[in-house]
């Protein structure tokens, strides 16, 4: 089996600081379960107790904290593994939304556009221990919004990821109107933070 990722960049995925509930990683795990199926999963699983960072998908609870290695690593050796592109991250961030009893609830109970913009600061923290999410602008009559994410290191593919979940939640948050995002800033090409204009 080729090196999928090197003790180097493990190493340097494992700096980074910082804790998310479970139901990110368990979104990677039923994702790639999904797209290649067991084997799929289980040669994800090897490939990383190979390099010595075991995820075992199965025992992952949702509510609990993991490191944010526990999606990092995980979406390099995918991308490397299965050939994955930055649509496949984006569809993995997308189906968070779609699958997961927790985005359903907050969905269910901040229907509106307003109530969602409100509380989004408040649901990362609930589910990040590191990063901030602010709202810089918000457009109803242009359709648009604006989200920072300030001391939240993660760039590259987590980036695409996010660019999936964001989309997904502002179509269900505009009655499946068609949402589009793209990130306008990035620490990953030298910003200071994260920007995303999210547009329906």
């Amino acid at each position: 089996m080729e090196e999928t990722i090197s003790k180097e960049e493990l190493n340097e995925l494992l700096k980074i600081k910082g804790e998310l509930r479970g139901n990110g990683p368990k979104t990677v795990g039923n994702f790639i379960l999904k797209k290649e199926g067991e084997e799929g999963l289980k040669k994800l699983e090897e490939v990383l107790a190979k390099v010595g960072y075991l995820i075992e998908y199965s025992k992952i609870k949702t509510m609990g904290y993991y490191p944010l290695a526990f999606t990092s690593v995980p979406l390099l050796v995918a991308k490397r593994l299965f050939n994955f592109s930055d649509k496949d991250f984006q569809e993995m961030g997308k189906s968070d939304v779609k699958f997961s009893t927790i985005q359903k609830i907050f969905i269910k109970y901040y229907v509106s556009l307003k109530r969602v913009v409100k509380e989004a600061p408040k649901m990362w923290e609930k589910y990040h221990t590191s990063g901030e999410l602010k709202i810089i602008e918000h457009d109803e009559k242009k359709k648009n919004i604006i989200l920072r994410i300030e001391n939240f290191k993660l760039a590259g593919l987590h980036c695409q990821y996010l660019i999936g979940y964001f989309t997904a939640v502002f179509e269900l948050t505009t009655k499946g109107a068609k949402a589009s995002c793209e990130e306008t800033k990035c620490p990953g090409r030298g910003d200071e933070y994260h920007e995303f204009l999210i547009k329906w």
